[in-house]
């Protein structure tokens, strides 16, 4: 597969490289994607006060065979969302950081389908052992949370985000095998074909994703996301939050049906670690 490069980023690098007729068609470019790659040759070579020769020349020098390339380039990028390409204020600030996590958890929580949390509770209680996968950020980050949450009941569980470790591991579960898959997204490859390569040998798939992806599609049972992203791209992702909610209720649910063993478990953890550092006995648990 091709590698996609940020046509954008290419001419911003060169910019100080380009003659000066080349820079007056940047600039143009740069100003205007969606119409530099629309218009026909002969009206941009107009409008930039150049020629069509001097276009040509311009995409070659930014590493294009020619302008058919170039345009092709500047749609892709165009494809990602405006909001990548032109300066998007922040309306909301710091505090609306705060109230847009609120939002994403309330949306996330009315979306909650109880049915499919009791079956999922189920399959991960009686499990052999739980897979955890995720990766990209969010989802490795919860992948990991989902194993440091559920050791401390008691459960057999381990995470993994590594690519091919996670193709590995999957391809080695068997019936009565677990394997919880969380993506924000839902379309990462190697998530998708890893899922699909864990049902085949026999384990139940719990995803946590959208609904309506690829990932979803997989999965024995979907614990569904709504990702809501807003257009201002500097902030961090508040989606994360939603599935760290959903780890939290799943990690609930399932000490509550493990309720015996995770007391236990829990009790020797807090012996363990106040023994070593002291303090009050309302300190989290090993956060």
């Amino acid at each position: 597969m091709p590698v996609s490069i940020d046509i954008i980023s290419c001419i911003t690098d060169r910019f100080v490289e380009l003659t000066a007729t080349e820079k007056r068609i940047a600039q143009f470019i740069l100003d205007d994607v969606q119409s530099a790659a629309t218009l026909p040759i002969a009206q941009m070579a107009r409008l930039t006060e150049t020629s069509q020769a001097s276009i040509t020349r311009f995409a070659r020098a930014i590493g294009c065979k020619d302008v058919r390339e170039l345009k092709v380039k500047l749609a892709q990028s165009l494809a990602v969302g405006q909001r990548f390409i032109l300066d998007v204020p922040d309306l909301e600030g710091v505090q609306g950081i705060y109230e847009t996590i609120i939002n994403v958890l309330d949306i996330n929580r009315r979306a909650l389908n109880p049915e499919s949390l009791k079956k999922a509770v189920e399959w991960l209680s009686n499990s052999r052992q739980i897979l955890a996968i995720g990766m990209g950020g969010g989802s490795t980050i919860c992948a990991q949370e989902v194993q440091f949450r559920l050791f401390r009941l008691g459960l057999p569980v381990v995470s993994q985000s590594d690519g091919l470790l996670v193709r590995m591991m999957c391809s080695a579960v068997v019936p009565g095998d677990a394997v919880l898959a969380l993506s924000l997204g839902g379309y990462t490859p190697e998530i998708i074909e890893s899922a699909a390569i864990a049902r085949q040998y026999g384990a139940k798939v719990i995803a946590i994703t959208p609904a309506e992806t690829p990932l979803a599609q997989t999965a024995d049972i979907v614990l569904p996301l709504i990702v809501r992203e807003n257009d201002y791209i500097f902030k961090p992702s508040t989606s994360r939050y939603a599935m760290l909610a959903m780890v939290d209720v799943l990690a609930t649910e399932l000490a509550m049906a493990n309720k015996s063993q995770a007391k236990d478990r829990l009790r020797r953890i807090k012996l363990a670690l106040d023994s070593h550092r002291g303090g009050a006995d309302r300190q989290p648990l090993g956060d």
